[in-house]
């Protein structure tokens, strides 16, 4: 078997995706769930370039060094879960990127902690959804800037394109990742939320229909 340029832990929508998006990419993809279910699921679209593994061990050695591995689970526990068995199991300058929505905070303590296994640990803010991880996001990477030449290239090559330039830049060390991530979705949340009270009162103080609404707002 070939050897893999990345690996994707984590394929529920958004993992699935980010996989599809590499494979889509050229790049070689090995994938792992805690559930076989949903990486079978994958297995069974016959796609060449995807290898995906029942056990982590057998995934972990499916890859080229340095390892590069793209996680997409959950935030809290969960990540810390599978740092401690990726510890056991990864050698030194190998690379773990969080693509999850982790707190800037846990993500310094774990680019600390991996740090003490010799392992190079991202906090990588992904923004898109489910079409975005699919046809390209916006991606916010931190940590060490001198193990970014070995992700960013993939990075930008998923990412969305604006005007031919890839919607993802090195952000900082650490968690300014997510801490830019975090910023991003409070900024988005507020204006949904102006979005959802203007249409309250359009509809409920000004009498507007529906259409009319959505004229006013487009």
């Amino acid at each position: 078997m070939k050897m893999s340029n990345i690996g994707v832990i984590g394929l529920g929508v958004m993992g699935k995706n980010i996989a599809l998006n590499m494979l889509n990419h050229g790049y070689e993809v090995s994938g792992y769930n805690r559930s076989f279910e949903r990486t079978k699921l994958l297995i069974d679209e016959n796609i060449p370039s995807f290898h995906g593994f029942e056990k982590l061990e057998d995934f972990v050695n499916s890859l080229e060094k340095p390892r590069r591995i793209f996680l997409m689970v959950p935030a809290g526990k969960p990540v810390d879960d599978v740092l401690a068995k990726l510890s056991e199991l990864l050698e030194e300058g190998d690379i773990i990127m969080d693509g999850g929505n982790s707190y800037f905070e846990d993500t310094n303590r774990r680019h600390k902690q991996m740090a003490s296994h010799g392992l190079k640990y991202f906090g990588v803010g992904v923004s898109g959804g489910e079409e975005g991880a699919l046809k390209g996001p916006s991606i916010m990477p931190s940590g060490d800037k001198d193990a970014y030449a070995s992700i960013g290239k993939i990075l930008e090559d998923i990412s969305a394109k604006k005007d031919g330039e890839p919607c993802c830049t090195y952000i900082g060390p650490e968690g300014s990742g997510h801490y830019v991530k975090m910023v991003h979705n409070g900024i988005e949340y507020a204006d949904m939320q102006l979005l959802a009270e203007t249409y309250l009162i359009l509809k409920y103080t000004a009498g507007y229909t529906n259409n009319e609404i959505a004229d006013v707002l487009e």
